[in-house]
Order: C-alpha cells, then structure tokens, then sequence
C-alpha cells in the first residue's frame, strides 16, 4: 500500500487464498491422414460420431478417382475412435502431402481436400429466380405413362436460359411436371428443337396449348425467396458416399449474401465467403467467387464438384508429411494434453520423432507406441522396442487387436496404442493418474475379436524386461494390459507408468501454483506462503493414495544469500511415490496340529 501524507483510512484487500488448482490428465492428441477436414490443425472431438462428422468414415482399399492406387487410413481411424471408447476428449490433426486437391466448380468449392468433395452437389439460387415465373407459349406434349417430353418450343421462349434440371413446370390446367433432363437447344427456324423430359406422369392430346411456370427445384425446402443480394444454396450428398444415401442433404444456407459488408439482424457477419468459412463442414466460396457473384450474380442451377483427391494414405504417407501435425502441439502453453497415441507405425522414425520434440520438449505428456503390423513375434516386438528412445514420457504395448468395422461390414487389425492410452485416461475418470492402468480392475481392452499375438507367461517375461507391456485374453477374464512399464532406459521409479504419471500431476500443478509466487519479495513469508499452498495439496493426493510419504523444504537452507541476490526461489518437493504391485508371492505354511502360529509367522 502507499504512504499516507494526510490522517485518514486506508482499505486494502489482500488475497491470501491461492490454491493450488486441478489440472486436466486426459486429453489425448493424434496426427494422421483422414478422409476430410481441415489440414493441420487441432480440432477437439468428443465422441466417435463426432470424429466421423469432422473427419468422414474410416476408408479401406476404395479407389481413388484416377483409378492408380487403393487408399486406406483404418489404423489411424480407429486408433482415435478406439481412445473415444474410453475418454471424452481427443485432439486431432490432420495431415495431407501435396497430391491431395479440393474439388471445385466454377462458383463454389468443396470445404477441405479429398476425393469427398467429388460426391458434393450444390442447387443455388439467387434473389428474383426463387418464385416461379409464369411463360405462355403453345407447346407440344406427347402423351405418356412415366416419362415425356415437350418440343418444338418457340425461340422467344428462351427455355435454355430458364429451365434446369429439377425444376417444376406447371401447366395451365394445374398439372405439375418435374424436369428431369434437358438437351442441348438448337436453333431451327423460329422454333427451339430442344426436347425437355418429365418424370411426373402426364396424358393429354398430342396439341397442347399450355401456360407453364418454371421454378427452382428446391423451392419447396424455404419459406421464401432470399433477399437482394442474397442467395440459398443446398448442398447434397450426390452419390451417397458422405450419408450412405444417394442425394442427402447434408447442409442447407438460407440467404448468405455476396457482398462482403452483409450483416445479419443480430450483427453477425452474413457474407457468403465468411458464412461458409465459420460454419460450413462440407462447401466454402473464395473471396474472388464471392465477388463475382456479388457483380454478375447467378439465377438458378446446380453444380457437382469435381477433381477433389486425397493424397497419400496412411500406407504411404512419410513422416515428412505427419510431423507438422504432430508439431502443433510441441508448446504447453498453447494446448493441454497428457496422451499422445501414434497410430499406426512409421517404422520407428515417428515414434522417435514425437519422443524428442514433443514429449521431452513438453515433459508433461506420455505418447502410447504399437509395433509395426508385420512384427507379430515376440522377438521381432523387442527388435522394434530397442530402436525407440529410452525415455520415461513413452509407453509400448504388443501390437494389434482384431475388431470390427461397422462401417465397411469387415474386421480388421488395429494398433492398441489407442486403447491403452485410453485405459489410462478412463483410470484418471474412476481412480486417479497415479493408479496403475494395467491388470484386472483397470486394464479392460474393450471391442477385442483376437490378438494378433496373445503372448504365454515365457513370452511376456522377454516382452516385459525388455519395456513391451504385454496385452493377453485369459478366459473368463477377458482382454488386458498386462504391464505397467515406461521405456525407461534404467531401473528407477520412473520406469512405471503411474509414477511417471503421477509426477507429471504433482509438477504441472504446482507449476502453475507456484506463478504466484513470481515477482514476490523471496523473503519467510513468501516461502511461508509457497509452502501453504503446496503441503495441503501433496496431503490430499497422499489420503487418496498417490504418495507415501512427502517434505516441503523452503526456507533459508536452499534459498541461501547467493539464491536470493540471484532473483530466484528454491522449493524442493520429497516424493515416496506409491509403487504398483507386479510380483504376488503367495505362501502356504503346513504346521503340526501342536505348533503355535506365533512360533514359526516371520520364518518364510
């Protein structure tokens, strides 16, 4: 508080209530290839049907649109989708090499790279084109069950400048027709030999004199036409490989506008470019389209997108293309996650990759590592362990589970590393991370059909000692994680995944406690303070058995003269982390029926 120069009261208010706060365990985060979204970024999803909306189904062996190659990315899904089985919270990024395209048209483009820009069709309309505009014009309609057409039209009709396919024609006795091909107009005489063909049945006399309407197609899905300057667009699944069905409409926009300064009535913006952009998950108009659209407008049509491809597979991406996904998240400070899952194998390269730029550069996160598909012997396993880097901030388990694929009716191997990071963060949801993930009561692999390898006890014991987890179906047991064990390169407490993850709790948040303490005078009360606010949070994780034992020292011991003088503050925190139970030794002692037990308990 200042000095007073006059008699008076002064009020201040000090806060002396800091604490030291929660912090989040259980977000995961991947980088791979996807069939859609946007590249490069973290996206947060929350559930598997929410993976499927951001970044489309998993894909296996379809081929792509020059017919070359076969495109897969099923270990990547379904390593994410397998970590949403058992958390709430993933971040995924998604990456493309430089032979993935967006399809386009020439007035609007698919939102994100990939061949499912191409199944995109999108009907438009603009403002005056919406209602339907009365002509009167003595046609000819032959008679028909199902399908007809209409020919002969009079030039002055200009039917090529207003009809399209999808439009309704209605005739002057209310009879509604649908237009479902146009050909191409030719001029002959005063007439167009244009021959325009009707779904809806129709049967009348070969002479018609008519008065017929045309009108947008999608008329019907709006209450209103759009305003001036604005424009409805529907977009739809046209071939059926966004929805599973030919023709959904999988988004609809009422009234975007072409002018840039477009406002809605609560202020936002409702400029087509930045509409779509915010919004959009399937279309989007660079800033030139909406211009143009803007000068020249469009009356009524559609468009079906074109030349979208996806680039590498998961098979054939290079780890030059998924390290910059993975590169988002390096910084603690720009985003939280604890559970790295790399997906499917890139021989050890992305492994190591992740290892020694993010996780020892963060050194709050723990990436998950399966083997590669092909190293299904035990032998081959520690081969693929021994080229990891040693490093507490890793974990491996046994490779590959057998597990449907309700999306394609097939099954298929998927890597494990996903489940096992998620046991780890569902242990975070009923226990807490200083539990072991591994065993009967926490280490459930869940939608298991087989192991790729169920390892005997002589197997696991080489897995083991050589930092492979081994997972094992047991029956009446099911499928689980038979092993706690970091990649640590030595012996230490740091070699078991609760206690590396414990200390990644216990540093992160006081961490962030101890920024408080920042610019403070490094006096007793200071460090009085400091360790107030740790002590009482070290004896809640000890009651909820995280620790042994603990000791706070802060105080003139190791904040000596030469500390303080150097504007620094020492705090050392003593842990006894609490240890996981790997080996039971059971003993069954046979007495004589006249031996007391107090005389031979202690002797084995």
């Amino acid at each position: 508080m200042a000095f007073q120069t006059s008699p008076g009261v002064n009020i201040s208010e000090i806060d002396l209530t800091n604490v030291v706060p929660a912090v989040s365990t259980t977000e995961g985060a991947i980088a791979g290839v996807f069939r859609w979204g946007p590249e490069n970024q973290r996206i947060l999803v929350s559930s598997e049907k929410d993976l499927v909306s951001r970044f489309g189904e998993p894909a296996n062996y379809y081929t792509n649109a020059a017919l070359t190659q076969s495109w897969t990315n099923h270990e990547t899904w379904y390593t994410a989708a397998n970590f949403l089985a058992y958390s709430d919270a993933l971040y995924v990024t998604r990456v493309c090499d430089g032979t993935a395209a967006v399809a386009t048209s020439t007035n609007i483009n698919a939102k994100y790279k990939g061949l499912l820009g191409n199944s995109i069709k999108v009907s438009h309309c603009t403002d005056g084109n919406f209602d339907a505009v009365t002509r009167a014009y003595t046609i000819t309609i032959a008679p028909f069950a199902t399908t007809g057409s209409i020919a002969a039209l009079p030039s002055s009709a200009g039917a090529s400048t207003f009809l399209s396919v999808g439009d309704n024609v209605v005739l002057s006795d209310g009879t509604l027709l649908e237009v479902i091909s146009l050909a191409t107009a030719t001029a002959t005489g005063g007439t167009f030999a244009q021959v325009i063909t009707f779904k809806t049945a129709y049967n009348n006399h070969t002479a018609y004199a008519a008065q017929f309407k045309s009108q947008w197609g999608d008329a019907d899905l709006f209450d209103a036409g759009p305003t001036s300057g604005g424009i409805h667009l529907v977009v739809r699944d046209t071939d059926g490989k966004i929805s599973g069905t030919v023709g959904t409409i999988i988004e609809r926009w009422e009234n975007v506008n072409c002018v840039s300064t477009a406002k809605k009535t609560d202020g936002s913006t409702n400029y087509i470019h930045d509409v779509l952009h915010q919004h959009s998950n399937w279309v989007a108009v660079t800033v030139a389209q909406s211009v143009l659209l803007a000068a020249a407008g469009i009356t009524y049509g559609s468009a079906t997108l074109t030349g979208g491809v996806e680039g590498a597979d998961e098979v054939n991406v290079t780890l030059a293309t998924v390290a910059p996904g993975y590169d988002l998240y390096k910084d603690p400070a720009d985003v939280d996650i604890s559970l790295i899952l790399q997906g499917k194998a890139i021989g050890t390269t992305l492994a190591n990759y992740i290892i020694a730029n993010v996780c020892e550069v963060r050194k709050d996160c723990v990436l998950f590592v399966s083997p590669a598909i092909g190293d299904i012997t035990p032998a081959q396993m520690v081969t693929f362990a021994g080229a990891i880097s040693a490093t507490t901030f890793a974990v491996i388990d046994s490779g590959y589970k057998y597990q449907y694929d309700k999306y394609a009716d097939v099954y298929r191997w998927i890597p494990l590393n996903g489940d096992i990071a998620g046991i780890c963060a569902r242990t975070d949801d009923v226990r807490d991370p200083w539990f072991s993930p591994a065993g009967y009561n926490r280490g459930q692999v869940k939608n298991v059909v087989k192991l790729q390898l169920n390892p005997a006890k002589a197997q696991r014991d080489l897995l083991y000692k050589n930092n492979v987890n081994p997972v094992i179906t047991q029956p009446g047991q099911g499928t689980v994680l038979f092993g706690d064990k970091t990649n640590a390169g030595v012996a230490s407490a740091f070699d078991r995944i609760n206690v590396r993850r414990l200390f990644i709790v216990l540093e992160k948040a006081i961490g962030i406690a101890a920024k408080s303490t920042l610019f403070e005078f490094n006096d007793e009360f200071t460090r009085a303070q400091f360790k107030n606010l740790v002590e009482p949070f070290l004896r809640d994780v000890q009651g909820r058995r995280g620790i042994y034992d603990f000791r706070v020292v802060v105080d003139a011991t190791n904040n000596t003269a030469a500390v303080v003088d150097s504007n620094k503050f020492v705090g050392d925190i003593y842990i006894k982390p609490a240890r996981s139970i790997n080996f039971i030794q059971l003993n069954f002692v046979a007495v004589r029926s006249g031996v007391e037990f107090t005389e031979v308990v202690g002797q084995f």
